[in-house]
Order: structure tokens, then sequence, then C-alpha cells
């Protein structure tokens, strides 16, 4: 995993971040259609994340927060298991374009968190979306609601590390084992998104569109098979494959169907895939 921060790693972290820098894709003949920025994102003690709205939310919807499961404040949720409904008081540093942090957000609950399949936890914090962007000019990234597709030119958004890293969709993965826990359809990047320990739950951002399409979770860091911090592929005839460097996603077109009126959890509605308790 892309691990929350530990003391330990932080002179490795902070040696990695002053070596080469990440790179951006070549261009292609189709630019950007926005900027991507920090506007939007969050710090948590020791990981990234993002305030998100789905297609269909509210300016007047409790404002929630993605970020990964295995950055949930009381531990990594165990494999097969799923969390709803948790109280929380954890606080995130609100992030404006430049990356400095203009507010602290407040949750009051864990509306949903898991390692099985996916690698997610969403918050829901104390305010609305109105009143985040008119006391502080900031609006939530949207989450796409579609599959992304191979070959996007995407940026993953640390707010910890206050680092942008550019690379591409280099494909999707069928299952991704890493210790005890299994991710399906996961994303590949290209190498240029050289993630470290502290951007985990940064949120991946198509540059055509501004809009979240997976959450950044994890990488093979050793060159090992299948354990922590080394996932390995797993194909659909269970044929194993190590790519040391490479880092990966979790994708979200899934969450906004298990999301309804009010931005309220539904994990019986139409379409909803995520996993269920």
């Amino acid at each position: 995993m892309n691990k929350p921060l530990l003391a330990v790693l932080s002179s490795v972290a902070l040696a990695g971040l002053g070596a080469t820098p990440a790179v951006a894709a070549p261009h292609t003949a189709k630019a950007a259609a926005v900027t991507v920025d920090f506007a939007g994102t969050v710090s948590l003690s020791n990981c990234s994340g993002s305030v998100i709205r789905f297609p269909n939310s509210a300016d007047t919807d409790p404002a929630l927060v993605l970020t990964n499961g295995h950055c949930l404040e009381t531990g990594f949720p165990d494999p097969g298991q799923v969390i709803t409904g948790q109280s929380s008081s954890r606080t995130f540093g609100l992030l404006n374009s430049a990356g400095s942090k203009v507010a602290t957000l407040r949750a009051n609950q864990v509306v949903y968190s898991t390692m099985t399949d996916t690698d997610i936890t969403i918050y829901r914090t104390t305010t609305t979306y109105v009143a985040i962007k008119k006391n502080y000019g900031i609006s939530p990234l949207t989450v796409q609601d579609t599959h992304p597709t191979a070959g996007t030119a995407i940026k993953v958004v640390s707010g910890y590390w206050k680092t942008i890293y550019s690379c591409n969709v280099d494909g999707f993965v069928y299952q991704l084992k890493e210790g005890d826990w299994t991710w399906k359809d996961s994303v590949r990047y290209t190498s240029a998104c050289n993630t470290i320990g502290g951007t985990s739950g940064s949120p991946v951002i198509d540059t055509a569109t501004g809009k979240v399409v997976a959450v950044n979770n994890t990488g093979n860091e050793n060159g090992e098979r299948c354990t922590v911090d080394n996932p390995c592929e797993v194909d659909e005839n269970g044929n194993v494959t190590i790519h040391q460097g490479i880092n990966y996603a979790e994708e979200t077109y899934i969450i906004p169907a298990c999301f309804t009126t009010g931005n309220k959890l539904d994990l019986s509605a139409s379409g909803c895939a995520l996993p269920k308790p």
C-alpha cells in the first residue's frame, strides 16, 4: 500500500521527493480541458484525500471526504469487513488551488469503509458544499459514474505532500492481491506516477474532465510477490505477474449509485455494487 505515513518512513519519503520528480506523460493532440490543482483536496494526519460529490448531489448536502480504507483511523478493515455508520471526529485540512490550507473540516461519521474488492473510506463532514464554497471559495471534486478508459491522461493529487503526479492509465487489473486483501478491476498507472507513502487516498483525476476516476492506494515497492507493500496482479486464469515500481488505484465509478438523496448511503439501491456488510 502507499501506506499511511509512519515516522520511520519520513526520511525515505522526503528523499524520494528530492529525487527525480514525476514527469508528465507525452503530449497528445488532444489538450487537457481543465486545470487540475489542489483545490478540494485534503490532508489527513497520515494520508491524502478529497472533498467529493456525486453527479446527483445537491449543494446543500453534507460534504463527503474520500480516502483509502487503509487510512481509516481505527485501523485496517479486515478482509471481508465492511464498516458503515461508525462515529468519527476526524479532521481534514482543506486546501486551495495553490495547496495552502484554508480550513479544517471535521467528520461526524464514517459513512462507508472497506478493503474488500476496493480500498475506500468515505467520511461525512459537519458542513455542506454550499458552506464550503461560500466561506472558502472551494468546490468539491465530482466522482465520475462511468468506467475509466485505458490511455487516459490522469493526475494523482496528494494533499498530504502537496505534490501532483502526472501519468496515464496503463490498464486494468482483474485482481490485485496484497497480503490478505484482494481488490478487483484496479487501475495500473504508467511509470511516471511514482507515488510514495502519504499519497494514500489521493484522488486520481481525469485531466480532460476534472472528475475523480479512482483513488490512489498502492504500489509494488520491492518486487516481492503478493506481500504487504508488494501487490501482485492476478488475471482471469490465475496467472500472477509482478511489476516492481509500478503503482495502482481503485476505481470509484461504482460509488455514486450507492448514494441517494441527501448523500445518504443506500447499499440496496439499484446498481449499487459496493461490498455489503
